[in-house]
This record gives structure tokens, sequence and C-alpha cells, in this order.
């Protein structure tokens, strides 16, 4: 199994992008058949082999198709179907980014997954996926400053709108600080702040954190060992008032609680790990 991450080094492109990053499995890997992605506010575009097939479920619907695909931000568990060999290249966008950029269907969209052909959505008749994927096997680097040269004009073609920028201005606080006091930081009401927010990505503060939340515990708890974690020093290192509290936010988000995630270790980032840069 190949993985890595790569952050864009265009800073145009860093604008939009938070990451590309690649994976492939191979026949003689053995690892769980059918992870799961957990919620994230983020987009990401996967470019795939034409022919090769993709499925995702989550607890309303399934989508199924072939080839290249967007993954919109998903406030819901994607259970994928990963029983066979593929080869897929990511482009993971900042929160908020994919408002701003001439995409069919008109943004937001959540949890959905949908077909893309790529060379109409970046206006590019030299783009090629199966040059991407072969080069980002062997030669990541050198793919991911092809992608920037790629997707450059694409992305300058579309400017943000004040919306956007006061989205990108909250997103960046959300880490450190208490949903309620983003608008006296912002030196903005907080109703304007959450109308532009939910305008820009579907989501509310509240829920974006949580989502960002999750990820920060998870990669943490993808770093240890079943009988080195201590839920109690997690409940507290993460905000959590009370293991209860830990209990009912790890259910409600990702369908299980501490115990069960744990036997399983069934998402993405527990199978293929934290994806280090190369």
């Amino acid at each position: 199994m190949i993985n890595w991450k790569i952050i864009p080094e265009n800073p145009d492109v860093a604008k939009f992008v938070e990451c590309y990053w690649f994976l492939e499995k191979e026949q003689t890997d053995d690892i769980h058949k059918y992870p799961k992605l957990n919620p994230d506010p983020s987009g990401t575009l996967i470019i795939a082999p034409n022919e090769q097939r993709y499925h995702y479920d989550n607890t309303s619907m399934s989508f199924e198709g072939v080839g290249s695909h967007w993954i919109f931000p998903n406030c819901q568990t994607f259970q994928m179907d990963h029983s066979q060999p593929f080869l897929i290249f990511g482009i993971k966008f900042k929160i908020g980014a994919l408002y701003s950029l001439n995409i069919n269907p008109k943004q937001p969209v959540i949890d959905q997954v949908i077909d893309v052909d790529i060379n109409a959505l970046i206006n590019s008749e030299t783009f090629s996926g199966s040059s991407i994927l072969s080069t980002a096997k062997l030669q990541p680097d050198i793919c991911c400053a092809m992608m920037d040269e790629l997707i450059k004009p694409w992305l300058l073609e579309n400017p943000q709108d004040k919306h956007s920028k006061l989205t990108g201005r909250a997103v960046t606080l959300l880490s450190n600080n208490p949903v309620s006091h983003i608008g006296e930081l912002l030196h903005c009401s907080q109703r304007t702040i959450e109308r532009s927010f939910i305008r820009v990505t579907g989501f509310t503060l509240k829920q974006c954190q949580s989502m960002n939340k999750l990820e920060a515990v998870l990669a943490h708890l993808s770093q240890l060992k079943e009988n080195d974690i201590n839920w109690l020093n997690i409940t507290y290192e993460f905000g959590f008032s009370d293991q209860p509290h830990l209990i009912r936010y790890l259910k409600n988000i990702i369908g299980a609680t501490p115990g069960e995630y744990i036997k399983e270790r069934d998402l993405t980032i527990d199978i293929y790990g934290g994806f280090e840069s190369p």
C-alpha cells in the first residue's frame, strides 16, 4: 500500500486547497474492505481511473459510479467499498472553498457524491488523469507541482465574495475559541457571521467546529494502542465536560460509542494512517 499527503507549494492554489493526497491498495494488501469516512466539512475532488468503480453508503442513501468524482462536504459517516485494488488521487479543498468555484451543482451541497468531468471542470484539454495517477505513484512532488500548474488558472478565475472572506476568517478561529465569541473577535454581529457561514458551507459554526474536533480526536486516537487509551484524559484534553458527554458526541457523529469504535477501528484514519508526507 502506498499513501502520502502534500500541501500545495503555490500560494494561489493554497488559498483554496488544503492538501493533495494519494492512495493505492494492491491485491495483496490485507486491510479492512469497507472502511468508513468520518464527517468532514471540506470537499474533496477524487481523480481515479475511468473504469474504476466507487461505492459510498450513508444512513439514507447510496452512491455508485465509475471514475473521478466529487465527495462534497459530509455531516454523515460514509461507508466505502474498498474490497478491490484501487488508485485514487485526492484534492482536499479548504472549508468553504467550493462556494467560490464554478461548480455544478452550485454550492453548498452536503452529503453527496457526484461524477465529474475534470477536463471540463478546470477547462483544460491537457489534463490527463492517468498521467497524474502514474506520476503520483512514483514521483509525488512532481505530481503535486503538475497539479498546481493545472488548476491554478481555474482557481484564479473564481474571486471570493464578502461571504466567503468572512467565512474564511471565522474558520481560522473555530479551533481555539467558543462559537459565541467569533462575532466579537471579528468585530461583526454573530448573526451576520452565522448567515454567511451557512450560505458558504451549508453548516452552522457549531457543526463545523464539532466535525473539526472529531478529526482531532480521531487523529490522536489513531496514534495510540487500545491499552494506552485513557478516556478520562481524552475527555478533558478535547474539552468535553465529562465522559457521558464524549460518549454521546461519538455516538451522534460516527454512530459508535468509544468502546465500539476502538473494537472496530474501521475509519479511514485507522486503516490507511495519517497520510504522512513522503
